[in-house]
This record gives structure tokens, sequence and C-alpha cells, in this order.
């Protein structure tokens, strides 16, 4: 066993949580027109709000921990859809037509699909609460 093993559950837990956090924050500089955007998205329209939105709320539930896999795998599949359809029209390498963001946000979503939240994950104390909640004992009355 290799003596990094031990904290993986921690590294990934804090890695979703940076990775969670950066995607809403595109999101929310999307839709409020802040954080050095140019302005505000115009609600509803397509792709550019409805993109923005899938960021800020899977972004949030991927930094709490909360639906983490489904979340992801959404938000991964918007970000490559992102790429391919305005990216790749400017060049086949990320680097060329400014599609690294969305590279790099679609594979690190998708990493996380298939490792799980990690630690620090609100989704599982929530689970856990539910679960005490339904398998409490009840009173007998005689």
């Amino acid at each position: 066993m290799h003596r990094l093993d031990a904290t993986r559950e921690h590294a990934i837990g804090l890695f979703r949580i940076v990775i969670g956090f950066l995607f809403a924050c595109h999101g929310v500089k999307t839709i409020f027109g802040v954080l050095g955007a140019h302005g505000a998205a115009t609600v509803g329209t397509w792709p550019g709000w409805w993109a923005a939105l899938i960021q800020l709320v899977g972004g949030t539930l991927v930094c709490l921990g909360i639906g983490t896999r489904a979340a992801a795998l959404i938000g991964s599949g918007s970000m490559a859809f992102a790429y391919f359809t305005v990216h790749v029209a400017n060049g086949p390498f990320p680097i060329q037509n400014g599609g690294e963001a969305a590279a790099l946000f679609s594979w690190t979503l998708l990493v996380l699909v298939f490792t799980g939240p990690g630690r620090f994950a609100l989704g599982r104390v929530l689970s856990g609460l539910l679960t005490t909640t339904r398998t409490a004992p009840t009173a007998v009355s005689s």
C-alpha cells in the first residue's frame, strides 16, 4: 500500500470542492454579469444562459457534494457540448481555439463521475440523517 492511499478520499473531496466552486463561478459570471463579465446573459438565451445555469447549479451541487455524480455528469456533458459546438471550429486544439476551460471542466467533472464525492460531502451527511430517521425504533403501545 502506498503511503498516500490513506489520504485519497480527502484529496478527492478537496478536488471536488475546488472544481465545483470554479464551475459555479463561471455560471455566476455569465448569469449575473459579475466577476469580470462584460454583461449578464439574457435570460433563456440558448445556449449561453442555459449553460451558465448548469454551471451555477451543477457547480454548487458538486462543491457541496450533493448529487455529485449526476451533477458532474451533466456538467461534463455541457462542457463537451460547448467545446465541440463553439470552440472546435476555431482549431483542433484547445490552446488554439480558446476551449481550455471547457475541455478541462469536461474531463475533471468526468473524473468525479467515476470517483464520487470523496470526503467532506454534504450528500453523505444528509443521507445518513435520512437513514437514521427511517431506522429509528418506534414505541410499541401496550
